[in-house]
């Protein structure tokens, strides 16, 4: 089961399980959850500036790198541009502003955080741009179905590197997945455990006592083995932990089939040809 997967373009592969820090609050909540993470082997950590914890996120890598003996070329950070920085200029002021938050001097990976119709091409070559100098490792979208994909190919070169998007045992993306697949775009689920929304579902207990792991390392399991990266949120040490112990088994590929077989087309955030944001 590979780590890390190559990206289209960029500096860095990126590491298969990330921590996710939606939700997680500025301060020591978010700046233990990093140290913690790191301290437990993570590589890969996933924020935003709509998050408003990059601060908090900064502190965490620095100390987490100092804990781990490690230096920030072993890291892959990523963030994103929020929806009200969308446009050329103002994408280019957002990323600068995220990076003096977090006090890096470049992210591995800088996303659109959500396909703002009359701004992507525009975002998207401001991302260009921060690529093509060097200022970014590599850059990429979140929240794009095809359509939005096919806008960005149309009126541009640089294909994303990666697209992260809500994804999980209720919501497979088949079709997503497939045109990512075919166009070299890496996926990377946000929400993989549907906000700890299938932890009594019936499969999923069934197959969790067969393989002798926690249902949440099943549904982990199950991104990997399908290809996705994923970026599980815990703050818990135990749960960090948990969330990254998935390289010692593997699900079966009739325990796969059953878990794809829970598709339901099911989201539990917002669809991305409807918000208002």
């Amino acid at each position: 089961m590979k780590q890390s997967i190559e990206l289209n373009h960029g500096q860095k592969a990126i590491p298969t399980i990330g921590l996710g820090v939606f939700k997680v609050e500025d301060g020591d909540t978010v700046i233990d959850a990093v140290v913690e993470a790191i301290r437990q082997g993570y590589r890969h950590i996933d924020t935003a500036a709509v998050y408003e914890n990059e601060e908090g996120v900064g502190i965490g890598i620095r100390k987490g790198m100092e804990m781990a003996n490690i230096s920030r070329d072993d890291l892959f950070i990523t963030s994103k541009l929020w929806n009200a920085d969308q446009g050329y200029e103002s994408a280019i002021a957002a990323y600068e502003a995220s990076l003096e938050r977090l006090g890096l001097e470049q992210l591995d990976l800088y996303l659109i955080h959500w396909p703002v119709e009359d701004k992507i091409v525009d975002s998207w070559r401001a991302l260009e741009q921060l690529y093509r100098e060097g200022r970014v490792g590599a850059v990429g979208v979140s929240n794009f179905q095809i359509h939005h994909l096919e806008t960005l190919a149309a009126n541009s070169e640089l294909v994303p590197a990666v697209n992260q998007v809500e994804r999980h045992p209720l919501l497979r993306q088949t079709e997503l997945s497939s045109y990512m697949s075919e166009h070299g775009i890496v996926p990377v689920a946000w929400a993989p455990l549907m906000q700890g929304g299938l932890f009594e579902q019936p499969t999923l207990v069934t197959i969790a006592k067969e393989v002798e792991r926690s249902v949440a390392q099943v549904i982990l399991r199950w991104h990997l083995q399908t290809g996705w990266v994923i970026i599980p949120k815990s703050v818990k040490s135990h749960r960090i932990e948990e969330n990254f112990s998935l390289h010692d088994f593997e699900l079966s590929k009739e325990q796969m089939e059953r878990i794809d077989a829970l598709d339901q087309h099911k989201r539990v955030g917002p669809d991305p040809d409807d918000f208002d944001f």
